[in-house]
């Protein structure tokens, strides 16, 4: 039985609230941006201290956050490095959040579009042999959402996540179900950087995800998988043509 899963849309959109959060993403924002490189130190704790007027415990507190994504080592009497960037966790939706807080360069915009490629196709795949009666309910109630949502891209992309988050849980494979967050920072940045669609376009994108679900439906899955990937390429250029309009202009 599916279980859609709950959309973190809003956490890339609203401020950070505590002091942890707010520390956490400025050091893990300059390590991304290269401010400290793979295998330099940190500043001292008693210098991140003085800089954040923070408390060592609120900095330990970070420093076990920064490990967790794999971004820093500590060692005693040494300090705390930047490890190499292999050991990143860029599946997570914090550090994902904080790459995307330092904008969208060409190389970031390509990883992200190749990677969705690759795992949701098969996703869109897997699930048109996989997909019950409950998962095919709720990739129609999504496309129904994106329909619905004229005038209001938040909403749309809402309705979008929701999609691909449901074709994960109907392909059945835990490992790309997971794999949302990615899938989530790219509508984010959609969302963030697209222009609210006309009518006609709107309408063309929502067709493009139904077809994906009529495919899914009839069990036609080599259909589908080439559907998914023509809708992720498409966003993409969508995407890159937007930029480059707005750095035209």
């Amino acid at each position: 039985m599916a279980k859609q899963q709950t959309s973190g849309f809003e956490a890339y959109l609203k401020p950070t609230s505590s002091t942890h959060d707010q520390v956490a993403k400025v050091l893990g924002a300059e390590i991304l941006a290269g401010t400290y490189p793979p295998g330099t130190k940190l500043p001292s704790e008693q210098e991140i201290i003085e800089r954040f007027g923070i408390s060592r415990t609120v900095l330990r507190e970070v420093f076990k956050t920064l490990t967790a994504k794999g971004m820093i080592v500590s060692k005693t009497r040494v300090g705390t490095s930047v490890r190499e960037q292999h050991y990143w966790n860029f599946f997570d939706a914090e550090v994902l959040a904080w790459r995307v807080s330092l904008g969208m360069d060409s190389d970031f915009r390509r990883g992200i579009a190749e990677a969705r490629v690759a795992v949701e196709s098969r996703a869109a795949e897997l699930a048109a042999h996989r997909a019950s009666a409950e998962d095919i309910a709720l990739l129609r109630a999504a496309v129904a959402g994106m329909r619905a949502a004229v005038g209001s891209r938040q909403k749309f992309a809402e309705a979008d996540l929701a999609f691909h988050q449901a074709v994960g849980a109907a392909s059945g494979n835990f490992l790309l179900n997971a794999f949302s967050t990615v899938t989530e920072v790219a509508l984010v940045a959609s969302f963030l950087m697209l222009p609210l669609e006309e009518d006609d376009m709107h309408e063309e994108t929502v067709l493009r995800h139904e077809r994906v679900v009529d495919a899914i439906e009839a069990g036609a899955a080599e259909e589908a998988s080439r559907l998914m990937g023509e809708i992720i390429d498409f966003g993409a250029i969508k995407v890159s043509r937007s930029l480059s309009r707005a750095q035209a202009e």
